[in-house]
């Protein structure tokens, strides 16, 4: 997978030159991740526990459904084709905000989606160990005490504060 090395400084829309994401993690660098937040049609948030066989945060939990967003791609594009590969679901998303990580492995600009989820999850057993529907309270409970991963944690916490949490953001239908 080839990914647009961004500068540091860069706007979020600029493109570097290209690198594989283990060269960026390395060297590093900034390279862009899109995730989704999914929620139910009863406003629950999917919480994920990594599988123990990945190479970045084996055995984390995580409330974001994500990868690394490929050169000539969008980060709605990548939102959904990762969807598709780790949930086996196909459904909208809507993006809600970018920010620059620098906590874990190297400094990375998410690019946060929301999609409700209605129709039923085929995790894909080499990215994801167990999952599970819970409440925003539920969640807020579990989450400074199970291990998070660091940018999931931050997303998480964004996504509280910004209201979309509490229902008042209205997410994309699916």
């Amino acid at each position: 997978m080839w990914l647009s090395r961004l500068n540091a400084a860069a706007s979020l829309s600029s493109k570097g030159h290209l690198v594989d994401r283990d060269e960026a993690v390395r060297e590093n660098w900034p390279h862009r991740i899109a995730t989704t937040i999914c929620r139910d049609h009863e406003g629950r948030i999917l919480v994920l526990r990594r599988a123990e066989t990945m190479s970045r945060f084996p055995g984390y939990y995580d409330v974001m459904v994500g990868g690394a967003v490929n050169v000539g791609e969008s980060y709605e594009q990548a939102a959904v084709r990762e969807l598709t590969e780790e949930l086996g679901v196909r459904v909208p998303v809507r993006f809600l905000f970018k920010f620059l990580c620098r906590q874990g492995i190297s400094p990375v600009w998410f690019g946060v989606h929301e999609a409700v989820v209605s129709e039923a999850l085929v995790p894909d057993p080499g990215e994801i160990g167990w999952q599970d529907w819970m409440t925003v309270d539920e969640l807020r409970e579990v989450a400074d005490e199970w291990v998070f991963v660091p940018g999931g944690r931050e997303a998480l916490r964004r996504y509280l504060e910004s209201g979309f949490g509490s229902g008042a953001g209205k997410p994309a239908a699916g």
